[in-house]
């Protein structure tokens, strides 16, 4: 994004805009008119990354046009960063400036923070880090009060911790979350708690049990929980598996498993295709669960034609997406099983095009 786009003035605006441009194709699927969620203006970003540029002895943070790889463009102050991120980019900068160790090969400098305030800063070197590095690194991380890691080519080297805690509100309950440093994450955090808040009223009604893929650390999982009967929540990496277990346990959830399966995996598991040892041990046989619910939140891609064939036979389908294009085309198929009953706009990435949606699908009668 240039900066250049963010302009905070013509916010909502800009963001009318967004919408009305989508609004005629969700039109002429029968969508109802869809609920606005809009973001703060400035300070909105919990993750950014920069890469770090090199002039003799003068580093800063740059970014680049498309197609411009080579031609950095220096970022001094980034407004839509959040709070804690702006203020710590011009002390990190001078720290590492003035620390041949520790600026020396430095690539890429990554930001994670969150809403209650904690921070952890990921370093990328094309260097090997060696012991004299975390030295100046414990240093470093000790005098700016942060959680570091270092990263090489097969190296990754943590002083504190590679994760986050973060505490997410919706409606009157408090959920915590461990976000870990290669785990996706919404980085909008005041407009995840909105998508959240809308995921659970979406689901005031539904019965039975819920199917949710691509879960990721339990963004969604743990809110919904007070929602089902069981929630049966699946996702492919491993750090985030783990993390969503320990999510599970911090906020004595006990009504949700999860197994590390790809949606495909999941769907294949579901439709008898071929068993997985994975799925064993869940609290009660597969057979056992009423799904009827399913939740989806994909990546950019949408749902394959598998999964789309899966989610044909769901009572009650809850569409995540970050992509409209893919979901108006998932929908288009959708539409010959489903009505859809709810939509949401929510706008993780303003000055951008790009809008998230929500979808609350229900089986049409035959």
């Amino acid at each position: 994004m240039p900066l250049s786009a963010i302009q905070p003035n013509c916010y909502n605006e800009l963001l009318q805009q967004k919408v009305a441009a989508l609004r005629p194709a969700f039109d002429a699927l029968g969508a109802p008119d869809g609920t606005i969620y809009a973001s703060p203006r400035e300070g909105f970003r919990l993750r950014v990354e920069f890469r770090i540029w090199h002039e003799g002895d003068r580093m800063f943070y740059a970014m680049f046009r498309p197609g411009e790889p080579k031609i950095p463009l220096p970022v001094e102050r980034f407004p839509i960063a959040s709070q804690a991120i702006q203020a710590l980019m011009p002390l990190l900068l001078s720290s590492l400036t003035g620390n041949e160790r520790l600026r020396r090969k430095l690539f890429q400098v990554e930001f994670l923070s969150t809403l209650s305030g904690d921070m952890l800063v990921t370093l990328i070197y094309h260097k090997a880090l060696d012991d004299a590095w975390l030295v100046d690194a414990h240093s470093l991380a000790k005098a700016l009060g942060i959680n570091l890691v270092g990263r090489s080519r097969k190296q990754k080297l943590v002083i504190g911790r590679d994760w986050v805690e973060e505490n997410l509100q919706v409606g009157h309950h408090r959920y915590h979350y461990r976000q870990p440093e290669q785990a996706f994450t919404q980085p909008n955090g005041c407009v995840n708690q909105q998508m959240l808040a809308w995921a659970v009223t979406a689901s005031s009604g539904l019965a039975g049990d819920l199917l949710e893929l691509y879960c990721g650390i339990g963004n969604f999982t743990l809110p919904l929980a007070s929602c089902f009967d069981r929630i049966l929540a699946t996702e492919v990496s491993k750090a985030a598996t783990r993390a969503a277990l320990v999510n599970l346990q911090e906020n004595q959830i006990g009504n949700v498993a999860f197994a590390r399966l790809s949606a495909e995996e999941m769907t294949q598991a579901l439709n008898g295709v071929r068993p997985f040892r994975r799925l064993a041990k869940l609290p009660v046989p597969l057979s056992d669960y009423r799904l009827d619910t399913l939740l989806v939140d994909p990546p950019r891609a949408g749902l394959d034609s598998a999964t789309l064939a899966l989610a044909a036979h769901f009572p009650s389908i809850i569409y995540i997406s970050c992509s409209p294009d893919t979901l108006l085309g998932n929908l288009t198929q959708l539409r010959t099983t489903h009505t859809i009953k709810r939509l949401a706009f929510f706008d993780q990435f303003p000055y951008t095009p790009h809008l998230e949606c929500g979808v609350l699908l229900s089986r049409s009668s035959p």
